[in-house]
């Protein structure tokens, strides 16, 4: 048992990559674990290892995009697992991918509404709880390609998002300042993820040669963390009480020379 034994979570995108990792690091922390994903079969897998090893966990699914299903998550985990008090926006999704002149406006929209609306939605609704208890953690998973944009970069949708997102962390973290609540913004890294996957399987044409070759040049050097490696950075920060801050993965220490 760690630190965090005996409190709640809510993990989305919990299914895969560093929202999985976060959510089994959770769990065998003693953290009561709720997992939200749109597919319900690979949260149920998660689930059912995190309760094999002796934690706690339950499997949602659901399409943030959608407010009711927002609020169907919220009756659903309190009811089952009681007040949450550690909240980790995780799930995003990188398209549409191309020139912001060719997408499609309504796929923009959809982004938006996973990656931006869906963790100020949550943050909202549990906000309340964790103010009148004295304690609480939000964490918003971003990305560091806000501060590293390039001119054949084909992800507007992502990187607006979440540098919204990382807006809205930085304000709301302001107001929270000595309450016991604390919000943070997450960068991972460049993880092994089905993000990753996403992008490299794009035809270049459409989503520009350069950024496309970049993504398969990183992969085929091994330059992608795995998932566990910001999955701990993650918890770490759940633990403590730093607030108002944009965190990145610790870089890998490089290899010692004989």
């Amino acid at each position: 048992m760690g630190v965090l034994a005996g409190h709640a979570a809510l993990v989305t995108g919990a299914g895969r990559g560093i929202g999985r990792a976060v959510a089994e690091l959770l769990g065998d922390e003693g953290v009561r674990v709720a997992l939200v994903a749109r597919s319900r079969d690979e949260v149920d897998e998660v689930a059912a290892a995190i309760n094999g090893s002796g934690g706690h966990a339950i499997a949602v699914s659901a399409d943030l995009a959608d407010r009711g299903e927002i609020v169907r998550v919220m009756h659903e985990v309190g009811d089952t697992l009681g007040p949450i008090d550690l909240l980790v926006n995780n799930a995003a999704i990188v398209g549409p991918l191309g020139r912001f002149s060719a997408i499609n406006i309504e796929d923009w929209d959809y982004a938006n509404a996973i990656n931006l609306l869906a963790p100020v939605r949550l943050s909202r609704a549990l906000l309340p709880g964790m103010l009148d208890a004295g304690w609480g953690r939000i964490v918003n998973v971003t990305t560091g390609a806000v501060n590293n944009l390039k001119r054949d970069d084909g992800y507007n949708s992502y990187v607006a998002t979440k540098a919204g997102l990382e807006g809205h962390t930085m304000n709301l973290a302001a107001e929270l300042e000595g309450t016991g609540v604390t919000a943070n913004a997450f960068r991972p890294g460049i993880v092994d993820t089905q993000m990753q996957t996403e992008i490299r399987s794009q035809d270049p044409n459409v989503i520009g040669a350069a950024f496309h070759r970049r993504f398969v040049e990183r992969y085929e050097a091994g330059q992608l963390l795995t998932p566990d490696v910001p999955a701990r950075d993650l918890v770490d920060l759940l633990r403590g009480e730093r607030n108002g801050e944009i965190v990145s993965t610790k870089p890998p220490e490089p290899p010692k020379t004989p």
